[in-house]
């Protein structure tokens, strides 16, 4: 039914969320992302290339203690269908921030959890520059054309440098181009821009999601892979809540983890940003979450070949310590 609730629990600390990806678990539908910056009534989509989508009403509503879910799309609230939705918090809606030659619309930021969200219109200028807010160096930025769409989701890594780029929609190698990020890391006030169309096209309009880590909270970087079910271990120095990983020598998927799909080791049951495939569980894809990190505990290619790989992990809140589980 329209106007489904759904209400964040105590221990996640009952917060309005700014960013949201829904993704359902059990039926291959799209992987839709919502955030408060650009408004409840538009959604992208991880899984695709595609422009921004406006609803008209709204689909969701933010609410001070997690959001209401105001139709009945199955993609979103079928009848006994499953869904997961992983959340951030950031500023609100946010105001303009003018640190970089590009002002942004505007830019929400949390800098105790290291996040924030942001608007801009491209130049077509390589090396131009919009502010974060975050007061510290991203080193995770996430960045999606808008308008007119047709371009990938661009990610920036520090662990690979800025020379390189992934797609979040594609599960391509890591490509090289100066074009992205301009050969350059980000600051502790603002990300860098080549002028490549995906990233800062002339009058084209986009959002970045800027990450800087922040002890016991994020972590962000690469491992290797040692092709062994006693695989590598990835010290993060928290037990981490939600975990992202992706080959980076060869095409694969962006596989993603969480401790409310599995809440107790082995965790083997995973979403793929890149694609709108039903959820797996099952052998070839095992890990064991840690109170300080995680553990590969398979010989699969996809997350522990001898190659290397990126990964992204987010305790449940910002706090420095966590119980192992």
């Amino acid at each position: 039914t329209s106007g489904h609730s759904i209400t964040n629990n105590a221990q996640a600390g009952d917060f309005q969320p700014d960013w949201i990806i829904f993704a359902p678990r059990s039926n291959g539908d799209h992987h839709n992302v919502i955030d408060a910056v650009r408004g409840s009534d538009r959604r992208l989509q991880t899984n695709n290339t595609s422009a921004e989508q406006t609803d008209d009403p709204a689909l969701f509503t933010f609410e001070s203690n997690g959001f209401d879910i105001d139709t009945t799309d199955v993609n979103y609230n079928g009848s006994s269908r499953t869904y997961v939705a992983w959340q951030w918090k950031a500023n609100g809606s946010g105001s303009s921030n003018e640190d970089g030659s590009i002002n942004t619309t505007a830019t929400s930021a949390n800098t105790t959890a290291g996040f924030s969200i942001s608007t801009f219109t491209g130049n077509g200028t390589s090396g131009a520059t919009f502010g974060h807010g975050l007061g510290a160096a991203p080193k995770f930025v996430i960045v999606k054309e808008r308008d007119p769409g047709g371009n990938n989701w661009m990610v920036g890594l520090d662990a690979l440098g800025w020379t390189k780029y992934l797609a979040l929609d594609s599960n391509q190698a890591v490509i090289t181009s100066s074009a992205r990020w301009n050969d350059t890391a980000p600051t502790s006030t603002v990300v860098t821009l080549g002028d490549d169309t995906g990233i800062n096209a002339n009058t084209a309009t986009y959002v970045a999601y800027c990450f800087a880590e922040v002890d016991g909270f994020s972590k962000f970087g690469a491992y290797e892979g040692n092709s062994s079910a006693d695989g590598t271990f990835i010290y993060t120095g928290f037990r981490p809540a939600w975990i992202t990983l992706k080959e980076v020598d060869n095409a694969d998927d962006w596989v993603i983890y969480d401790t409310k799909r599995d809440p107790i080791n082995i965790a083997d049951t995973v979403l793929r940003m890149d694609t709108n495939a039903s959820e797996y569980s099952g052998s070839g894809r095992e890990i064991d979450i840690l109170s300080n990190g995680f553990i590969i505990r398979t010989s699969n290619a996809t997350i522990n070949a001898s190659n290397t790989y990126a990964y992204l992990a987010f305790a449940e809140f910002p706090l420095k310590y966590a119980n192992a589980r």
